[in-house]
């Protein structure tokens, strides 16, 4: 078959996580073809070199720099409702012109068409909303599955027992009839061998949407600098040719290989990140999230949940 596959582009995971999906479509000897942009398209070209990405944008957002991201979210949202219908009439016109079997969706609410087998990943069935609109979550996750309703499959990334790593996420609220686990989806599955990299005490992974992204770095950098035991910072930030560079005791890159990565975090004592589903993922995945500092980007509600409930 060929296969669309169309992570969102709001940090790195939901294009991370669409990695071991890649990897099995090969493997079955079907074609899959990369529609991102941004950083999430750049890491896809450096995993998979020999595969057809089509470049398209997501609908880009920033967060504000304080605790809260309510006013932020509020302005943004009549461009995020133009994205989303606009990617919904370039599929449309894209597959006027090409033939695709199958549509695999990460998280982006406009990538189906009833004329091909549609399919929506999400762990975020119930949107966790801030303490002030909490009286709207039912409201949200109605409409939440108003997009989800328009795919053929949702494909939840997470175990049914026990609530998984996702929680309430994905497990408050009935299914809707259409919606699956398909058990949690890491990059680091399917790497046989990893050479244990003790070189660093610390490591962190930093991710996610600026200008939370760069504070955040800013931050590590400077409360890490003048350590005494080395510490590394990967800034999650897949470019042509990789950055590095050195701040005292802080050795900066901008990306690691999925190899190179599972590498210093095995050998690390100490792991710090965001709270991100698919970073929670890929630690659980190498055994190494009980041995990780979770930190919430402030104001995202989904991550301040995950963060609390794995005891970060």
């Amino acid at each position: 078959m060929k296969i669309l596959i169309c992570p969102l582009n709001w940090g790195l995971g939901h294009a991370t996580r669409c990695v071991p999906l890649i990897r099995q479509l090969l493997a079955g000897g079907h074609e899959p073809v990369l529609v991102s942009d941004g950083f999430p398209l750049e890491f896809l070209r450096q995993g998979f070199p020999s595969l057809r990405i089509i470049e398209y944008p997501s609908y880009s957002i920033h967060y504000a720099s304080g605790k809260s991201q309510v006013s932020a979210m509020i302005v943004q949202l009549p461009n995020i409702i133009r994205g989303i219908l606009k990617e919904h009439t370039w599929l449309k016109n894209k597959l006027k012109t090409e033939h695709f079997d199958q549509v695999i969706s990460d998280n982006r609410f406009g990538m189906w068409n009833k004329g091909v087998h549609s399919i929506y990943i999400t762990h975020q069935l119930m949107i966790k909303m801030p303490a002030t609109l909490k009286f709207l979550e039912p409201v949200v996750h109605l409409l939440h599955k108003g997009f989800i309703n328009r795919y053929n499959e949702c494909w939840i990334p997470d175990t049914l027992e026990s609530g998984g790593l996702s929680g309430d996420l994905s497990h408050k609220y009935p299914l809707p009839k259409n919606a699956m686990f398909i058990g949690t989806l890491s990059r680091f599955q399917g790497i046989n061998t990893i050479n244990i990299n003790t070189d660093f005490e610390v490591v962190a992974i930093i991710s996610g949407i600026e200008p939370q992204r760069t504070l955040f770095e800013e931050h590590l950098t400077e409360s890490f600098r003048n350590a005494t035991h080395k510490t590394l910072l990967i800034t999650g930030q897949p470019q042509t040719e990789k950055r590095e560079n050195n701040i005292g005791n802080v050795t900066i890159v901008s990306h690691l290989p999925d190899t190179e990565l599972a590498s210093v975090l095995l050998g690390a004592t100490r792991i710090i990140s965001r709270s991100g589903y698919s970073t929670i993922m890929d630690l659980d995945a190498l055994g190494c999230l009980g041995k990780a500092e979770l930190i919430a980007t402030p104001g995202q509600t989904e991550q301040e949940y995950l963060k609390i409930i794995h005891n970060a």
